[in-house]
């Protein structure tokens, strides 16, 4: 259903979440999104969050099989927004094709890497359905307005390498390259990574001068990190930081 391994092999506090349904080609049904939510509860305090599929797919959609749409809507809304509000960057590697909700949840990410054949879309009008406003505005946001009409209006799918040279898509790789990227990610400053995070959550809602935002950089100035960020500077030799 859902495989949570820590992979402090990797770097410290790196989270490997794993959609694992490959018989279903990780269609997210009600259970993975209640194993998704308590992953983002029980981990809340990890340094890096890489969230993947088990091949063939990353996520080929939806499974609502034996639940009413207005619930798992609701559900998956809220492990979408669950994403966007841990305080650690969440990479996304696809491998695979990344639809539907699998492609709102490579949208909520906050860094993406795809081998370059993956394929990300969303099928709606092939289906006769209409997607929320708040998942058309992210993939807007994170995409690209022309490749969010394309998407939705052109029921277009894009693949990771034409994604990549748009910018929507970080880097090109393999699960290895993604967890390789997490292990560097986990060796940076994590309040200063939470801290540009809310910032850029808060532009994303509309929200200029955010107070949370303020709180996050003036604890950010204030913490042992920064100090120690300025003395291994000083000292030419990496820094370590430890979130405080």
């Amino acid at each position: 259903m859902v495989r949570v391994e820590q992979r402090d092999d990797i770097g410290d506090g790196v989270v490997l979440i794993t959609l694992d349904r490959p018989e279903r080609r990780n269609a997210v049904d009600h259970e993975t999104l209640l194993a998704l939510s308590d992953a983002q509860r029980r981990h809340a305090d990890a340094r890096v969050v890489v969230l993947t599929g088990a091949p063939p797919a990353f996520c080929a959609g939806a499974d609502l099989q034996g639940v009413r749409e207005d619930v798992f809507s609701a559900d998956l809304r809220r492990v979408l927004q669950g994403f966007t509000e841990m305080a650690c960057p969440v990479v996304a590697s696809i491998d695979g094709p990344a639809l539907g909700a699998g492609a709102q949840l490579v949208a909520v990410a906050d860094l993406r890497m795809s081998t370059p054949g993956s394929v990300v879309g969303i099928p709606a009008a092939k289906l006769g359905l209409v997607v929320e406003q708040w998942t058309i505005d992210r993939i807007a946001r994170e995409f690209g307005p022309s490749v969010a009409r394309g998407m939705f209006v052109g029921a277009e799918v894009y693949r990771g390498e034409r994604l990549h040279a748009m910018g929507a898509i970080h880097r090109l790789g393999h699960l290895d390259d993604a967890l390789t990227w997490a292990g560097e990610l986990a060796q940076l400053a994590p309040l200063s990574l939470s801290g540009h995070k809310i910032a850029l959550e808060a532009i994303a809602a509309g929200r200029v001068d955010d107070a949370d935002a303020a709180a996050a950089k003036a604890a950010a100035w204030a913490s042992d990190d920064a100090a120690e960020g300025r003395q291994a500077f000083l000292e030419k030799r990496p820094a370590v930081f430890r979130g405080r």
